[in-house]
């Protein structure tokens, strides 16, 4: 069996092409990292790009995805769903003999498979929130710890109570498991080689305007109002942020079109900032991540992974 890669990287910094890249030199299948891409029909404003898993060599090959389309919009797609959802493809992908790829920026999603988190679909209890409401950190910490020791279970790690929100969410999911005992399925760690995609941040800024322009002029406006009139409400495309949120304002005339622009490019580029102060927290909570510049040439980017990998020796390079 093969070890997994994964590519991650901020949002413009060109993950995808390159994950398609690699993927037609070693015979792999990419699984999606992107919290937004698993919706039908929210095609231009995730950055879907299907195109690129369609590398151009001697022939065009297609390459293998998993994890994008799977999902109707209107829904709340969440990190235990994806959990499930990637070690089935990943299993899949194995079996095939074939290199799974993981590629995204969500890095949530990244560290949860790759840490192996064990999650439980619980659902929100509002009454319980409502009493937990103006609640300190220090009484919900503790609040937290009496219920963990109840039902047997550990902090996978302190962002259980880093602040109030997710203290509360810690909480609502410890009682629910002591009242409603559920088997939850082990889903373990996944060893991988990760590779990091570095952009330079003024390049990434120049990039982000860019393809924001490209966006709307082919159409994301458009897909927006389509999602809003298949009857979609206005507040369910907000929940996913970012380009569903500032264009649903726009539509429903909350805001002016320049001011949806201006607003949408500041969302972005900070977006693109807390992504990268994701990927450096993964680093000092213990992942080797390799960076490799993004501005290097296609050929020599994928060279610099095989030789990091030292894929020649390690796996069976698949002509396809």
């Amino acid at each position: 069996m093969q070890r997994m890669i994964t590519i991650l990287g901020p949002t413009a910094s060109g993950k995808t092409p390159l994950a398609a890249a690699l993927a037609a030199e070693i015979g792999g299948e990419i699984i999606s990292a992107d919290s937004r891409q698993v919706y039908r029909r929210m095609d231009i404003g995730t950055g879907k790009d299907l195109g690129d898993y369609e590398v151009k060599s001697e022939k065009v090959k297609s390459i293998p995805y998993h994890l994008i389309d799977i999902r109707e919009p209107g829904t709340k797609y969440n990190l235990f769903e994806y959990q499930q959802d990637f070690f089935d493809a990943y299993e899949a992908i194995r079996s095939r003999g074939a290199v799974p790829i993981l590629c995204g920026g969500t890095g949530l999603y990244i560290e949860a498979v790759l840490k192996g988190f064990h999650l439980s679909p619980v659902p929100q209890n509002q009454e319980l929130r409502d009493s937990l409401e103006g609640k300190s950190l220090a009484e919900l910490t503790q609040m937290l710890t009496d219920l963990k020791a109840k039902t047997g279970s550990n902090m996978h790690n302190t962002t259980d109570v880093d602040s109030c929100q997710r203290a509360i969410r810690a909480i609502e999911i410890e009682t629910y498991n002591l009242e409603h005992p559920t088997p939850r399925r082990e889903l373990p760690p996944v060893d991988s080689l990760i590779i990091g995609v570095n952009i330079d941040r003024e390049l990434r800024r120049e990039k982000i305007t860019r393809r924001l322009k490209v966006r709307l002029q082919e159409g994301m406006v458009d897909e927006v109002k389509a999602l809003l009139d298949e009857g979609i409400p206005a507040d369910d495309l907000i929940y996913y942020g970012l380009e569903y949120k500032f264009v649903t304002e726009y539509l429903i005339g909350q805001t002016s079109y320049d001011e949806m622009f201006s607003r949408l490019e500041i969302a972005i580029h900070q977006f693109a900032k807390r992504q990268m102060t994701w990927f450096r927290g993964m680093e000092r909570r213990g992942f080797k991540i390799h960076w490799i510049d993004a501005t290097l040439p296609m050929e020599e980017k994928v060279a610099k992974i095989l030789e990091i990998a030292q894929l020649g020796n390690k796996l069976e390079i698949v002509k396809m």
